[in-house]
């Protein structure tokens, strides 16, 4: 007697935004993966809450800008309520201000309402695999805004920083700069592994939860700026 393998379960899909028309679009384009299951629709922040606590979906894709409640009040509630939901925003280059808030919020990510099909379908299955998705060039666009008000690379690190390693902290600046794993470990010359290793050490020592917020924290400090 042979052992089978259970078919592995759909990913569930909540779409939150106040857009039918936009709605109907995700749903045919992720309606076509057979690993992708939409099981809600919500047309206002709040309702997006209310349906996470209800349908407890794997991942969220949310509107940043909904009546009632924002994207990121949305976010907020139900990463304090603790459920097993995980966020990913879409927003647009006008509203990019509420990018970081929704990151600090604790979305794993964003993605431009432009982001072609098969990048959001990949975007979806990275978030609900537990890994966060960034956006260089919308991050780009972010922190080049902003950039004038980013602190001094040359000053003193702040504390958060200073509990690295100095290998940690160059995993940490490549990070930063949108490099995956397999990326990072062929511009240090270690093994993929050793770099999963690393992030692991930062995420831990900065008391972050993903790689996402590892990169707002590197800009934020100052450890690398726009364009660097």
């Amino acid at each position: 007697m042979t052992d089978r393998q259970e078919p592995a379960r759909p990913i569930r899909i909540l779409l939150a935004d106040d857009q039918p028309l936009l709605r109907t679009g995700f749903r045919m384009v992720l309606g076509a993966e057979d690993d992708l299951d939409i099981v809600g629709e919500a047309g206002d922040g709040a309702e997006a809450v209310d349906l996470s606590r209800r349908l407890l979906p794997d991942v969220v894709l949310m509107d940043i800008r909904m009546p009632r409640m924002d994207g990121v009040a949305a976010t907020r509630a139900i990463i304090d309520a603790r459920l097993p939901v995980r966020v990913l925003i879409l927003t647009t280059f006008d509203l990019d201000e509420y990018v970081v808030g929704a990151l600090r919020a604790g979305a794993s990510g964003f993605l431009a309402k432009d982001v072609p099909a098969e990048d959001l379908v990949t975007a979806i299955r990275t978030v609900a695999n537990g890994e966060a998705v960034v956006a260089p060039r919308i991050l780009k666009r972010l922190l080049d805004r902003f950039a004038e008000s980013l602190p001094d690379p040359s000053a003193t690190p702040p504390k958060a920083i200073g509990v690295l390693t100095e290998r940690e902290r160059e995993v940490l600046v490549q990070v930063a700069r949108g490099l995956s794993n397999a990326e990072i470990a062929r511009v240090l010359t270690v093994s993929e592994t050793t770099i999963k290793t690393h992030v692991g050490h930062v995420l831990t020592k900065l008391g972050l939860r993903d790689r996402v917020q590892a990169v707002v924290l590197a800009y934020e400090t100052g450890l690398v700026r726009p364009g660097a």
